[in-house]
């Protein structure tokens, strides 16, 4: 079975969570969301690139959630979302998964 790539795993939980949590009108399962795609993510993290990497990147995810809030009351939500998405999806694809 093919492997997803972490960065896709990191971009799809941070938009994914924050469709979810806005279309069901249910914060907590879009966190849920956030919560499953980040720990499949920081696995990929892990296998690919070794623990402190995997911190790292897990450190930056967390960064990418908690930066999109404020970003947002500039830019609008979805621009934040997107935004936060390709910026660790970015950091990943560098550090971990152009190693294949």
């Amino acid at each position: 079975m093919a492997k997803v790539p972490g960065s896709a795993l990191a971009a799809s939980g941070l938009i994914g969570g924050y469709g979810v949590a806005r279309w069901t009108r249910k914060r907590q399962l879009g966190g849920v969301v956030l919560a499953v795609a980040g720990a499949a993510a920081a696995h990929e993290w892990r296998e690919r690139a070794g623990g402190k990497a995997a911190g790292a990147l897990s450190v930056a995810y967390v960064a990418a959630f908690a930066g999109s809030h404020p970003l947002a009351k500039k830019v609008g939500a979805w621009p934040a979302v997107f935004g936060a998405a390709g910026a660790v999806a970015l950091a990943s694809w560098a550090v971990a998964d152009r190693r294949g």
